[in-house]
């Protein structure tokens, strides 16, 4: 890289957010780059994707590929592999910078920024989690449900995610337990309080899955594999334990954030934004799942990035 070349912007992520930014500004033929450890985030490891305008059908793998070759469609260049550890303040610009799993580093310099880095698993933080990690726990059902055909398992969680890792593994294991922390009431939406109604009817519906309610886990148990769970039955404050072959856990999602210290964020690490995705911080823009935008879905995360794109140029057609 030249030590003097300033970008117009850099983009920090290539999912549904950082994607939609990189077209726009394609289109505007600005100098710039994406730097992202990888291509899709976690759109790539959703399920089946049934809520994408225009397209009835599809998955997070194709939906990731078609963003890419979108992308590169406006010969936009990506700097794959490579994270963001810090962005610096100098003068006017900013300095971004980042390594790869190699310890390659490299540094940008940009009048603006677009932070569109997205979100990663919330782990249970109970004992056995961290030692059985890879060897029957996951925290993608999509990566690795597939390796417990047959098995039993259990999925953690009361969202969406929850919802859609039992769907998915009922055609895969030969039994699954759901692990919820809500009872099944009316009040907590049938025991997943933020669950869309017709994923919960179509997993109530499935006779090799077993929903146990009001349960707080508290250890994942087995040697060089995973064995079981233990959990509380909050109902009957006795402890209990299911025998399965693996665990997933989908209760939710943290914002990719700790590299940012110049824009203000929440209590949950989200990066606060105005209405056009603005920061705290003069020329940094954030967009999608790692802002306190409400409602973390992908159509929304794209249209947060194409806003973001528009208020950098904006911002660089300004900058002096």
């Amino acid at each position: 890289m030249n030590d003097d070349k300033i970008y117009d912007l850099i983009i920090i992520g290539a999912a549904a957010a950082g994607s939609a930014a990189a077209i726009y500004a394609a289109r505007r033929n600005l100098d710039f780059l994406i730097v992202s450890k990888d291509i899709g985030g976690e759109v790539a490891l959703s399920g089946e994707i049934r809520n994408w305008p225009g397209i009835i059908e599809t998955n997070g793998v194709e939906l990731s590929k078609n963003f890419k070759k979108h992308v590169e469609h406006y010969g936009v260049n990506i700097e794959e592999g490579f994270e963001v550890y810090k962005i610096k303040q100098e003068k006017n610009y900013h300095i971004v910078q980042a390594k790869n799993n190699s310890n390659e580093e490299k540094e940008y310099k940009t009048t603006s920024v677009i932070i569109a880095s997205g979100i990663h698993p919330r782990h249970l933080e109970i004992p056995g989690e961290d030692e059985l990690k890879g060897k029957g726990v996951t925290y993608c059902t999509v990566c690795d449900g597939p390796l417990f055909k047959g098995k039993v398992t259990a999925t953690i969680g009361a969202g969406n995610a929850a919802l859609e890792s039992a769907l998915m593994l009922s055609k895969i294991a030969k039994k699954t337990y759901l692990v919820t922390k809500y009872p099944d009431s009316e009040e907590k939406n049938g025991g997943f309080p933020k669950g869309e109604n017709i994923l919960i009817d179509k997993v109530k519906k499935l006779d090799n899955v077993e929903i146990i309610y009001s349960a707080d886990t508290k250890k994942i148990m087995g040697d060089n594999k995973v064995e079981g769970i233990k959990y509380d039955d909050m109902e009957t404050n006795e402890e209990k334990s299911l025998d399965v072959d693996g665990v997933m856990v989908h209760i939710g999602m943290i914002p990719n954030s700790d590299f940012v210290d110049c824009a203000q964020k929440n209590n949950y690490k989200e990066i606060e934004v105005d209405i056009k995705c603005r920061t705290s911080c003069n020329g940094i823009f954030a967009a999608g799942d790692v802002t306190n935008i409400p409602y973390k879905q992908i159509a929304i995360a794209t249209g947060h990035g194409v806003t973001a794109a528009l208020s950098a140029i904006e911002y660089i057609n300004k900058w002096e």
